[in-house]
């Protein structure tokens, strides 16, 4: 990918070009759109003002419109002139903010954030974080002290090149050398084309896939002719350097997997999964009023509030399965056998939301599971439930102990469990879905639509081998294809 930085100020021309970077006078990247093709560039937008229909405002304006991908993008930029937006992003830094600031005496505190870097040691996380969350060059961060102590954040700003101050010249320098020299690509080994992102968290005890499945996914990539990366949450500035974007963390609206995949999107990127099915699949509440709308049978289905909480048991009997809306891996789901065992535990999920799902309880010996990308079945499981137990997964003291899954020859599935998955499926996207499904005698019940399905090598894909990971990752390349106008 090639590199341009567009300033109003060259003076760092000379110590860039050694790394690869082309410092590009902002006049003549507007002026001179033929200079360039019309992908492949990355552009650094270092002009002296973002305001809006400023210079610099066109720069990363028309970078997007010639399929360039310019850093920091116009939504970045409005972004940070919106107060509200800046707090709630900002909010989840709370605890390292306290840390970080907890030596300053005075009540004001600006924080000078070079290509994510701070000159002080302490505050160099704190500068990486809001980078991450405003992946822009240049940022000045203010902080103030509330009157219970606490510091909070009240305004982030992108700075141009003459903002910096003469003491931090030297420094600021270094940190655009660093970050320009620093590659995600070891040439040696990267394909000539494509390069795929896969994100995973490395603390998450229950990800969607584990060692061996990620190393499968790796080496599909390969035999596809694209390089795989793996990326955490720190990486999040860096997104704009890879060609698509697979995500194999659990995936959440309030959360990094989202906004990795939004502004993946916002890029261009091919992204597994997309940050619309992320939205609808995480949400309880929402899957059930899309089933009911569309006439796909569910077991019988209330949305609870405070006001109609006693009403369950009359609508659906006892026992009832509560869920919270954004319940995973059967985390924040539970059964209440009495009206009472209900109420008490409607009274502590609403602590958390202002809607539950109820649903009749409804058991079976095993759950099925439909994994689809792209609207075709790629695999069907048999989840049987945990032993002695009402779900695919028990809680026991600090474990949990899984049922046994069942890989089944799709063309031995059940047709009816098949054809609902992908009614189902196809309310939500073309994306890289598990549809869960109970049967009860005839009837097929959709119990819910997952994006981000667990996909574990010797379970999910006990019959397809490399080939599961191959239909994903070459349904990727193609879509990536046809973005371009480029042959798979």
């Amino acid at each position: 990918m090639r590199h341009l930085l567009v300033t109003d100020d060259e003076s760092w021309a000379a110590e860039l070009a050694a790394a690869d970077v082309e410092v590009v006078p902002a006049r003549d990247y507007l002026a001179e759109p033929e200079r360039w093709p019309s992908r492949g560039v990355k552009v650094f937008n270092l002009c002296r003002s973002f305001r809006y229909q400023s210079t610099g405002y066109y720069v990363s304006l028309l970078a997007a419109a010639r399929g360039h991908r310019p850093l920091p993008d116009v939504a970045t930029i409005q972004d940070l002139k919106a107060t509200e937006i800046v707090r709630v992003r900002s909010g989840e830094l709370d605890q390292l903010t306290q840390r970080s600031l907890a030596p300053i005496k005075a009540d004001d505190f600006v924080l000078s954030i070079y290509f994510g870097h701070n000159m002080a040691a302490r505050h160099d996380r704190l500068a990486a974080r809001i980078h991450q969350l405003f992946p822009v060059p240049l940022l000045r961060a203010r902080f103030t002290r509330r009157k219970d102590g606490r510091w909070e954040i009240v305004s982030v700003r992108a700075i141009g090149r003459d903002d910096i101050p003469v003491p931090h010249e030297e420094f600021a320098r270094e940190a655009a050398l660093a970050y320009f020299k620093r590659r995600w690509r070891n040439d040696a080994h990267r394909s000539p084309d494509l390069d795929l992102a896969i994100l995973v968290d490395s603390t998450e005890e229950e990800a969607p896939s584990d060692e061996k499945a990620l190393q499968r996914f790796e080496r599909a990539a390969r035999k596809l002719g694209m390089t795989p990366w793996r990326i955490t949450q720190d990486d999040y500035a860096d997104i704009t350097e890879f060609d698509a974007l697979l995500i194999r963390a659990t995936t959440q609206v309030n959360h990094f997997t989202y906004r990795f995949a939004r502004r993946a999107a916002s890029e261009g990127l091919v992204v597994v999964d997309d940050p619309d099915s992320i939205l609808r699949c995480t949400n309880k509440v929402y899957l059930a009023e899309l089933l009911a709308r569309h006439r796909i049978a569910a077991p019988p289905t209330m949305i609870v509030h405070r006001q109609n909480v006693d009403q369950v048991p009359e609508q659906l009997g006892l026992p009832v399965v509560l869920k919270l809306p954004d319940s995973s891996f059967s985390l924040g789901v539970t059964k209440a056998e009495t009206a009472e065992e209900l109420a008490t535990k409607a009274t502590a999920m609403f602590e958390r939301t202002e809607l539950l799902v109820a649903q009749a309880f409804t058991p079976t010996d095993f759950d099925w599971r439909v994994g689809l990308f792209d609207g075709e079945p790629l695999w069907v499981c048999r989840y049987h439930m945990a032993p002695k137990h009402w779900q695919i997964v028990k809680s026991a003291g600090s474990g949990r102990r899984w049922g046994r899954v069942e890989s089944v020859p799709i063309s031995e599935a059940p047709k009816a469990v098949v054809r609902t998955a992908q009614r189902a499926a196809a309310l939500v996207g073309d994306g890289l879905y598990g549809v869960d499904l109970k049967q009860v005698g005839r009837r097929i019940l959709v119990i819910e639509i997952n994006d981000n399905p667990t996909i574990e090598a010797g379970e999910e894909d006990a019959l397809l081998g490399d080939e599961l990971y191959e239909r994903i990752l070459g349904g990727m390349r193609q879509r990536l294809a046809a973005t371009r106008g480029d042959h798979a």
